[in-house]
């Protein structure tokens, strides 16, 4: 297949999802991915948009009030400068790129010119040390790095012979990126780029020992983020303002593909320390149309007066762990539009949606996207059916937003695709009309007196009461029940923790929560959580058994139970 035709066949996809963004029920049923043999998502359709096109490509506004505007043809230029200089400094296809930048024009115009040179992008968070970073030169055997200049010093103790570039200030022994822009400003490739050549090796965001090594390809996110698109609801022409710090894959989602299949401005606002008010103001002046942030990020925004918002965006969603019902309320009473969930990994795009036009149901992530068929397994005998079960995808016509596999990990690749099926690890629920509820990650789950406890349900009963502004349920050992919930609390500005509030929401917990749930052990202490923001309950978890097994509580706070405060 020539690149034109590659072009036109993955416009035609686009362009059938946008035709039917808020009718779910045509888009499900005939969307058909493009599965081109070559493509390059930066030649073949990032520069075929970007001709002679003087609309905003990123936008992005710093702290102190500084604005970087980027056209499509501008960029597209730079990025074929910075290909051809790369090149010169070594770079060859096949070769992986550790990329450590902030929200800046160059991670986007480095990312776009690797694709070009069929290079393999490592995306690395700047708040990664010396040990983990040696952790990703060695597995992903790294032969350059392309970092901030203010962090080119934790390289020191990551031994490799491995290319050195610094952008921003020069740094001895270190290339000066910035000469990249003395290059030429044309780009020729040498050959067509394989669909399913490498593009992307992603770590996973620690909350396991030993972050896995996600593989995707020129198709599995370029063209799988179409389903991304779809679930935003991203229209030509709109501005796209997503939360999410470079280095995860959900920078890559929406700050990338998503917004940029749909040419859509990507608009970025930098900030050392997260103010709702100040936020608000910048998503008003520079008319956002579509906003996208993780929970973290909206029970923070709740915390303000989100009412001053002049403009609320058209369409609004969050995404990397299911959003709690009170959020979702507390934005529709004040913006007048509902905060849609979308459920997606690492591994995959979007699987599971709220899409714009679908019937909403209060707590479910909605219906299986276009192009992914959804199934839950048993989790006993991995049989399919069940009305809850393991979420899973059916690989007997595989979605093209699937890794490749775990790179170098044979055996852990095998697991998670065993059966003929790419199997999530996430527990869901599925009612009649296919709509899906996220009960919890399978080793989250637990029983207690033998009834099966999701903590994700008893998390969400604790955010309706205004003294709570983040919480995590884990259990704790019990000597009748096996285990009883216990609840880690983050106040809301104003609450102070001590026996009076606790003993609130206890009583809150036995308004709304049935018997068998309710909340019996808290504890008031900060949520630990990975770098990408989600919380790790195998943290409290351990910590929770570390306390029972001395027979003191966790150790961070004080303790309370709901027996001792009746």
């Amino acid at each position: 297949m020539s690149a034109t035709s590659a072009t036109e066949t993955f416009r035609a996809a686009r362009d059938f999802l946008l035709e039917h963004r808020e009718d779910y029920g045509t888009a499900y049923e005939g969307f058909r991915w493009p599965r081109p043999a070559h493509f390059n998502w930066a030649l073949d359709w990032f520069d075929v948009i970007a001709r002679d096109n003087d609309r905003v490509a990123l936008h992005i506004v710093e702290e102190d009030g500084g604005r970087t505007e980027i056209s499509f043809a501008e960029m597209s230029t730079r990025s074929h400068r910075a290909a051809n200089w790369l090149a010169a400094q070594g770079v060859r296809e096949g070769d992986r790129i550790l990329v450590m930048l902030g929200n800046q024009a160059e991670l986007w115009e480095t990312a776009l010119a690797a694709m070009k040179l069929r290079a393999v992008l490592i995306p690395c968070t700047p708040l990664l040390g010396p040990l983990d970073l040696r952790d990703r030169v060695e597995r992903g055997r790294v032969r350059h790095v392309l970092v901030r200049s203010d962090g080119t010093a934790k390289f020191d103790a990551v031994p490799g012979d491995y290319t050195r570039i610094a952008v921003g200030e020069p740094v001895e022994g270190w290339l000066d990126y910035a000469d990249a822009a003395t290059a030429a400003d044309t780009f020729a490739p040498d050959r067509e780029t394989d669909a399913d050549e490498p593009l992307m090796l992603y770590f996973t965001s620690g909350t396991t020992a030993s972050p896995k090594l996600v593989e995707h390809t020129h198709v599995s996110y370029p063209v799988g983020h179409l389903a991304t698109m779809y679930w935003i609801g991203l229209k030509p022409g709109d501005v796209h303002l997503n939360i999410s710090s470079p280095g995860w894959a959900k920078h890559a989602w929406s700050n990338l593909f998503a917004p940029w299949n749909a040419e859509a401005t990507v608009f970025i606002f930098n900030y050392e320390r997260f103010d709702a008010a100040r936020l608000m103001a910048e998503m008003d002046r520079s008319g956002i149309t579509s906003f996208c942030a993780p929970p973290t990020v909206w029970r923070m925004l709740i915390q303000a007066d989100i009412s001053t918002l002049k403009t609320p965006p058209r369409e609004v969603v969050a995404a990397g762990e299911p959003l709690n019902p009170e959020v979702i309320e507390t934005v529709r009473r004040a913006w007048g539009v509902t905060v849609r969930d979308g459920f997606g990994q690492t591994e995959t795009a979007v699987q599971v949606a709220n899409s714009p036009g679908q019937l909403l149901k209060a707590g479910s992530m909605g219906r299986p996207t276009p192009g992914y068929q959804v199934v839950l397994l048993d989790p006993v005998s991995g049989e399919p059916g069940v009305r809850e079960g393991e979420i899973a995808l059916d690989l007997t016509d595989a979605p093209a937003g699937l890794m490749t596999g775990y790179h170098g990990d044979p055996e852990r690749t095998a697991e998670a695709m065993a059966g003929g099926y790419y199997r999530t690890g996430d527990i869901g629920a599925r009612d009649d009309d296919g709509y899906l509820t996220y009960v919890g990650r399978s080793d989250d789950v637990f029983k207690s007196s033998d009834y099966k406890i999701s903590p994700f349900e008893l998390e969400s009963a604790l955010l309706e009461h205004e003294a709570v502004a983040e919480a995590a349920v884990v259990p704790s050992p019990d000597p009748v029940r096996l285990s009883v919930p216990k609840a880690y609390i983050v106040l809301a500005k104003g609450w102070e923790p001590g026996p009076d509030t606790a003993k609130a929401l206890f009583e809150h917990s036995r308004a709304v929560l049935a018997p068998y749930k309710r909340l019996r052990v808290l504890e008031f202490a900060e949520l630990p959580k990975t770098i990408s923001g989600k919380i790790r309950r195998i943290e409290l978890r351990e910590r929770t058994l570390r306390g029972a097994e001395a027979g003191v509580g966790a150790g961070e706070g004080a303790e309370y139970r709901e027996a001792d405060l009746r």
